[in-house]
């Protein structure tokens, strides 16, 4: 090749690569370089009317939430580097309670440290402590301006005269791309304060394309000063809960540290939200004789009842009024099938023993945070965290099996030794505690000796030969948790009924843990703890608990284990769906017990005798053979 062909195949080479980049790549003398990331896409003017539609629909969901007094919950962990983990929890925090949002929304007395009446009349009624819960949070999130905080999370923007801030007036918006969020079809917008205004929200939304409700957003509230800092990183999640009706559901917060060389996290958060269908107590109805249209009174032909049966007859009526109290007030789960599995094996525990009880176990699911358990009577009551975090799936769901095996053994053992709950509260108006937005402790858990005695009585349980080779997971379950206790005081410490742990940090099931392997955190294949929201959601309209079906995530390393921590929210979302109605079960022949319960009150499956187990494993704990029950949920 001649010198003169070798410069004329440089200038075609040239030529070519010039021609296969963008316009914007080229160097253009003497004018200002366009900077992509400032061209905005102009919404369309169907997009337009999108957005007009999600702006009223926006207003629509405040004005529901301030006629609504829901659940609402925060759970907090400041997180610390860790050279195996990555990260691990080094305090954390938790505030529960029920919210009038009619007095938070659009209300700034709380930032200026207004006072209420202390007796629960005028403006804040039954629900005085509605701001001072909405205060605690945002000191703990050092949220200090009053239109931010943690109301932003739950709506956009309320800076306005009807709390209506998200408008075109205060905002612009540039679209993004069209997106699915589960079966909901979605429009992205990336959405920016008109002008420079702390406390206006900074990020993207997800419209819903058929209705224009908004079903998640994501950003902050600096208005684009990037320099506050008492605004947080928030993505906010919504459920359709009715037709048509979107309704805040959880929201996840996170910072980075800067001064971390791992850009691990300073802290991470969670809200929860539910019991949209809560109503404020009705202190007249408490005191209403109510005639049963109907009834016939059978009580001359009733047997007498003999001392032994009136003990238990009262002993039931203190457990119902408890149970019937938390559900009202929004601790406690509806009753759903995923309660049924959990009774199931329950009572096959008692049956691989061949213990008999009066009545069968039954068995829900406390809707707060912290890890938890307790007997009400033959009612176990076991946390939703304790769940999730215990629900370790394996390809023959014995991990998950093992570890539900010993919480539930636990309590039955309890109920074994007679260690019952404070029969005051059979007495009705004992449980007339206040609705109101911060609960306390509410002490319904056992002694220190009781629950020494129930953890011997656990391990002899456990030792039935249908069950002894769970023990080893649950092991291995509590080394994890011993491990992290110093940094999860607020988890280990229950809302009403028992901890795993004792008050020095010693799991009460200590002996099994001889029985498991050693924890080994850099082992990939073993997973002692799942994070938190790992196998349940919760339906915030009906309060049920609906399994999750999520696919298995193999680790790629340590740091993606995260055993008991908060993680980003995801919701598969769809739409609201009516109940489907119910089909009757067949009529048992005349003289025979009902299907699932033994002569001696233990429950067992149809077609099995009493020495079977139940299930092969929990719902949807990997057993392709065992059918999930599936609960009618907008979030499945």
């Amino acid at each position: 090749m001649t010198e003169r062909t070798k410069v004329a195949a440089v200038a075609s080479l040239a030529l070519l690569v010039l021609s296969a980049l963008p316009a914007t790549a080229y160097p253009i003398f003497g004018k200002k370089k366009v900077d992509k990331s400032e061209i905005q896409r102009k919404p369309t003017a169907a997009q337009n009317a999108l957005i007009d539609k999600a702006i009223v629909r926006e207003a629509v969901v405040i004005k529901t939430l301030k006629e609504r007094t829901p659940m609402v919950e925060t759970y907090i962990q400041n997180m610390k580097p860790d050279p195996v983990m990555f990260q691990t929890p080094k305090s954390d925090e938790h505030f529960v309670g029920r919210v009038d949002f009619g007095k938070v929304i659009g209300h700034t007395g709380y930032a200026e440290g207004v006072s209420h009446d202390e007796s629960g009349k005028g403006i804040m009624g039954h629900f005085k402590h509605s701001l001072s819960y909405v205060t605690g949070i945002n000191r703990s999130l050092h949220l200090n301006f009053n239109e931010g905080g943690f109301v932003r999370m739950i709506v956009i923007d309320t800076d306005g005269p009807n709390s209506d801030g998200f408008n075109r007036q205060n905002y612009t918006f540039s679209f993004v791309r069209n997106d699915f969020l589960g079966t909901i079809p979605t429009v992205v917008f990336d959405v920016k304060p008109s002008k420079a205004h702390p406390g206006r929200f900074f990020g993207r939304v997800w419209i819903e394309r058929n209705n224009g409700n908004i079903v998640r957003y994501n950003g902050d509230l600096a208005g684009e000063q990037r320099d506050i800092t008492e605004y947080y990183h928030f993505d906010s999640w919504r459920t359709n809960v009715q037709e048509g009706l979107w309704l805040p559901t959880s929201s996840y917060i996170e910072e980075t540290d800067p001064k971390s060389a791992s850009h691990s996290l300073t802290f991470k958060a969670v809200n929860h939200i539910w019991g949209y269908s809560l109503k404020v107590p009705n202190k007249d109805a408490e005191e209403t004789s109510l005639d049963v249209v109907g009834a016939v009174d059978q009580s001359q032909n009733a047997p007498d009842v003999s001392p032994l049966q009136a003990q238990r007859e009262w002993v039931q009526q203190a457990e119902d009024n408890v149970i019937e109290r938390l559900y009202s007030a929004g601790l406690l789960d509806a009753p759903s099938d995923f309660d049924k599995t959990l009774a199931d094996l329950a009572n096959n525990i008692l049956a691989y023993n061949q213990i008999s009880t009066p009545r069968p176990l039954r068995v829900r699911t406390l809707l707060t945070e912290p890890i938890e358990s307790v007997a009400i009577g033959n009612t176990i009551l076991l946390s939703k965290s304790m769940i999730d975090t215990t629900a370790v799936l394996t390809a023959d769901g014995a991990q998950q099996m093992g570890n539900l095996n010993a919480v539930l053994a636990f309590q039955i053992a309890h109920i074994i030794l007679g260690h019952r709950i404070d029969t005051k509260y059979a007495f009705s108006d004992r449980l007339m505690f206040p609705p109101e937005s911060a609960f306390q402790r509410l002490p319904m858990g056992h002694t220190d000796q009781e629950n020494v005695d129930a953890a011997k009585k656990t391990i002899e349980l456990l030792n039935a030969k249908e069950l002894a080779d769970g023990q080893q997971y649950f092991g291995l379950y509590l080394q994890q948790l011993k491990a992290r206790e110093v940094g999860l005081k607020a988890l280990n410490t229950p809302q009403l009924g028992d901890s795993l742990v004792k008050s020095d940090g010693t799991p009460w099931l200590q002996a099994m843990i001889s029985k498991a392997p050693k924890l080994n955190d850099k082992d990939l294949k073993q997973q002692g703890a799942e994070p938190l929201a790992q196998f349940l959601n919760l339906d915030p309209w009906t309060d049920q608990v609906v399994q999750k079906h999520s696919t298995y995530e193999p680790l790629l390393g340590a740091g993606d284990k995260m055993p008991f921590e908060i993680t980003p929210v995801y919701l598969k979302l769809a739409y609201w769906a009516p109940p489907a109605t119910p089909v009757p079960p067949p009529a048992a022949p005349g003289g025979t017990a009902p299907t699932g319960t033994s002569p001696t009150g233990t429950a067992s499956p149809a077609g099995t005798d009493t020495t079977a187990p139940a299930a092969s494993g929990p719902a949807g704990a990997a057993q392709p053979a065992t059918p999930a029950p599936a609960t009618p949920g907008p979030t499945q």
